[in-house]
């Protein structure tokens, strides 16, 4: 049966590797193979082979190029571990089919690299907004029978609409992003809070609420819906060195956990990439210790927290899914490559 296997191996990539100073070291009680099954990821499945999942496309043998259009891999397909001079090497088999008879079945969706659920309402809706949004963008001047707030099914009367897009999305006026590092402005955020459709132009316009996450009243703002873009993301280390801040916690808590996403102060004019993995590190407290007349000030060192891996990125600021975390992630916690 492996000969089988092996025989039916495909390389999905080139023999190009990373330049790292080791190579990526196998988990514990590593398989030498993995069936791929539907709501795997392949971080996920990394995880059973590697101690650190991320560095996946290293054992992938993946190049530059095809880290950002990494292959696709479906449920029923075989992950198989072997020895490549040394160091290990992930390839992918169909499964065999024993019987002499061929069945020709729909192809299945590929697997994520990451858990999309935890990132698609970040990917069709648009968090980040221009400065000019709360000025510019449609919103809420009346609501059906004077009420206070909107919830599933009632009417609400929307100003400024010119766009005939039958579906909606609702959000709170735009607030400032501040760095915690400079406390300067780096952008702008929406929260997000429910769907509207069109039911008559006009003006004001009128919409029918279709789902509400949160309250929806007079002032808050619209925007025309658009699919989420899924993107086939492949994680890796920046090539240069980026270091940055935790600027929020998506949701309004106080400290993220594992799924839970980040905002970071750094984005695509400080050479942030969607896939970038960073490490989040708890900055080490100064520490005084008295004797006598004399103080003696001691820098602690920062311990690491977890691992965030970048989804979405702007020019100042991006958002990044926390997929390991020791302890919890908080805002002005530092991060730098992993």
């Amino acid at each position: 049966m492996r000969k089988i296997i092996c025989s039916l191996l495909v390389a999905l990539s080139s023999a190009t590797a990373f330049a790292q100073s080791a190579a990526p070291a196998l988990a514990h009680d590593a398989p030498d193979r993995h069936v791929v099954r539907p709501g795997d990821t392949l971080w996920g499945i990394a995880g059973l082979f590697l101690k650190e999942p991320w560095r996946w496309p290293e054992v992938w043998r993946l190049n530059k190029d095809q880290i950002r259009n990494p292959h696709l891999i479906y449920p029923g397909q075989i992950v198989y571990l072997e020895d490549f001079g040394g160091s290990p090497r992930l390839r992918v088999a169909q499964p065999v089919k024993l019987s002499p008879k061929t069945y020709e079945e729909p192809l299945k969706e590929p697997i994520a690299s990451i858990p999309h659920k935890a990132i698609e309402p970040f990917l069709a809706k648009p968090i980040v907004v221009e400065a000019s949004f709360n000025d510019t963008a449609p919103r809420i001047v009346g609501t059906e029978e004077g009420r206070v707030y909107l919830s599933s099914g009632d009417t609400a009367y929307v100003s400024g609409v010119t766009d005939k897009t039958p579906n909606w999305h609702a959000y709170r006026p735009a607030a400032p992003i501040r760095d915690p590092e400079t406390k300067q402005v780096i952008g702008y955020e929406a929260e997000y809070l429910g769907e509207l459709k069109l039911v008559r132009e006009g003006e004001p316009a009128t919409f029918q609420v279709v789902a509400s996450q949160f309250e929806i009243g007079k002032g808050d703002r619209l925007v025309p819906a658009r699919p989420p873009e899924l993107v086939a993301y492949a994680p890796r280390a920046p090539e240069k060195d980026i270091q940055g801040s935790v600027a929020r916690i998506v949701g309004g808590v106080a400290s993220s956990g594992r799924h839970n996403v980040v905002l970071l102060n750094r984005g695509a004019n400080d050479g942030v990439e969607i896939g970038h993995v960073f490490a989040a590190y708890l900055a080490g407290a100064k520490v005084d210790i008295r004797e006598e007349q004399k103080i003696d000030t001691y820098q602690l060192p920062d311990e690491r927290s977890g691992l965030v891996f970048v989804f979405r990125v702007y020019d100042t600021i991006s958002y990044a899914l926390v997929m390991d975390a020791k302890r919890p992630i908080t805002v002005g916690d530092r991060f730098r490559k992993p």
